[in-house]
């Protein structure tokens, strides 16, 4: 085979959703490969937290290594965008995934993150009754989808008079600081009737705290996203249901279109990996697919 091409991969941090992305990305990188006949490498670079200075100092590493294109998930689209146009004004093609583009000449992979938070938002108040008190845990406050799934939960629930909102914590993408912060708003708000989140950490955490104090069926949790361990939460009845994107597609899509780049293909501004609801019926056929 001729040289080896190399994909960066940047998530916002080590966790088990980019997992799945990277998975994605390894996939199209066979596919690639086969039909090309290079070596083609996936080099998966999480930081170990999410934080905007860490992450920028891993897109300054990725840069330095000349790879074929870079594919980055923002912790903080104005925060990373020196570093984003320092990659690319060497010439080294860019595209983000898991987020809107922060720039009208940058591709992005993902999905209408605003109706993804609409749809959460929109399920749990028909389970409800639109009535009680719901809690809306944010995930990293700066993350683009993150902030708009939260803004569109928000917006969602004050179309119901009869549901009030509060405080259900912050997780910052860390399944460890969702079980804290949601344990501590379950004790607050005996009286809870649901819980809704913007990130994939949000429902593991929570389903953990609902697990822990017995509330579950008494608290209705709406997740986001469709890691296995928020599918056996629904599976096992601690979560309702999941409004998800599809992150192998992500991974799948962002190697594609860096490859397509990389031989000076234009690549669209935007690819729509879409949005899928899991619920108790159809959860036995996305585990299966996580065997």
């Amino acid at each position: 085979m001729s040289d080896a091409l190399r994909f960066v991969i940047v998530p916002k941090v080590a966790h088990p959703w980019f997992d799945e992305v990277h998975k994605g990305a390894r996939i199209q990188a066979g596919i690639l490969s086969a039909r090309l006949g290079v070596d083609i490498i996936i080099d998966y670079m999480p930081p170990a937290s999410a934080d905007i200075v860490e992450q920028n100092a891993m897109l300054e590493r990725a840069a330095e290594s000349r790879p074929t294109g870079i594919a980055v998930d923002p912790v903080d689209a104005v925060g990373n965008i020196a570093a984003i146009n320092r990659i690319r004004a060497q010439g080294t093609p860019l595209v983000v995934f898991d987020s809107p583009s922060p720039d009208a000449g940058i591709s992005s992979v993902g999905n209408d993150f605003f109706r993804q938070g609409t749809i959460a938002a929109e399920r749990l108040a028909t389970l409800i009754g639109g009535a009680g008190k719901v809690a809306v845990m944010r995930g990293y406050p700066t993350a683009p989808n993150h902030r708009q799934r939260y803004d569109a939960q928000l917006a969602a629930l004050a179309r119901y008079p009869g549901i009030t909102v509060v405080d259900g914590g912050c997780d910052n993408d860390d399944i460890d600081t969702a079980l804290e912060q949601a344990s501590a708003v379950l004790a607050q708000h005996a009286d809870l009737r649901g819980y809704l989140c913007c990130d994939a950490s949000g429902p593991i955490g929570i389903a953990a705290a609902i697990k822990r104090t017995g509330k579950a069926g008494t608290v209705t949790v709406v997740g986001m996203d469709s890691i296995r361990p928020i599918l056996e939460a629904i599976k096992e009845g601690l979560i309702d249901s999941s409004s998800a994107t599809i992150p192998v597609m992500q991974g799948s899509m962002s190697v594609l279109m860096l490859w397509q780049a990389s031989i000076g293909v234009r690549i669209p501004q935007a690819i729509d990996t879409g949005i899928e609801v899991i619920t108790q019926e159809n959860v036995d056929r996305y585990l299966a697919a996580t065997d």
